[in-house]
């Protein structure tokens, strides 16, 4: 079901009823989240407004792990979702989103890239604190 992202029918700032002038607009319209999981990877390419268009990663098995120290990028694979802070429910369904923290072989990184809307999850490694 899409989204409508208009804004015809927000209340006033007191708090009052604000009348819509016009019903609902097709360029308003809008799209279900993607919601990356850890799978095998899954990419659609869907048109959007303008006549561009947007990877969406359904599913990713790997990710494009930076190490801060060196500076050095390497592609591995995600082992799983540790955590991720967006929303609980993410977490609990193992949901790959911007800040969302993934262990792979070289260790925890924390996803910096928004899966949903790019196509590919790009992830800064964590620095552990014991």
């Amino acid at each position: 079901m899409p989204q409508w992202h208009g804004d015809a029918r927000k209340r006033k700032k007191s708090g009052g009823r604000r009348r819509a002038d016009r019903g609902k607009r097709a360029y308003e319209m809008g799209s279900d989240p993607a919601a990356t999981i850890l799978g095998p990877t899954k990419v659609v390419i869907q048109r959007s407004r303008g006549g561009g268009t947007k990877s969406r990663a359904l599913s990713m098995s790997e990710a494009n792990v930076t190490d801060a120290k060196s500076g050095k990028t390497q592609k591995t694979q995600i082992t799983r979702v540790v955590r991720n802070p967006a929303n609980v429910d993410y977490q609990r369904r193992g949901v790959i989103t911007k800040g969302a923290i993934i262990e792979t072989p070289l260790g925890q990184a924390r996803v910096t890239s928004r899966p949903g809307q790019s196509g590919v999850v790009n992830a800064v490694l964590v620095e552990k604190t014991e």
